[in-house]
């Protein structure tokens, strides 16, 4: 049987204004929070998140699931649309530490993501044509996500 094989394309830091809260009943909680910039840089694409997305998440019973939508200008003055759905879970205990604003490891919290990439951009092309999963951490204010093409 084949196994997978992931390879690291690019790290995007997304900037963010504080979160809204939008509710939606008494087991689950919707809020939007706005994108507001960010950088892209890594060995396969290298560029800046535009301002005007946003991130839009739902958690019920424990787990966040969320959906981002945001725009990427790749160095070359390119535009890529990215989609970008994923989950989001840890322990009552870890969100203590992160509201406390402590470091919190990666392994005490699952932050994955599954992107979507469009463009007609050539160069960038290889984006629409792959299958792509994100590892995602909180990073001094910053959403960061280190994407991997799988191979």
């Amino acid at each position: 049987m084949m196994q997978p094989v992931l390879e690291f394309a690019f790290e995007v830091r997304v900037d963010i204004a504080h979160e809204l809260h939008v509710g939606r009943g008494i087991d689950e909680v919707l809020q939007f929070t706005p994108i507001t910039g960010g950088t892209v840089a890594g060995p396969l694409l290298n560029g800046t998140v535009i301002a005007g997305g946003g991130d839009w998440s739902v958690e019920r019973s424990g787990t966040t699931q969320l959906e981002a939508r945001y725009l990427i200008q790749a160095d070359d003055g390119s535009i890529v649309d990215v989609l970008n759905r994923g989950y989001y879970r840890t322990s009552s205990e870890v969100l203590e530490r992160v509201a406390a604003g402590e470091h919190v490891d990666e392994a005490d919290y699952y932050f994955r993501t599954a992107p979507i990439f469009q463009t007609d951009a050539p160069a960038h092309r290889w984006l629409a044509e792959n299958q792509f999963v994100g590892l995602a951490r909180d990073d001094n204010g910053q959403i960061c996500i280190r994407f991997f093409v799988l191979r």
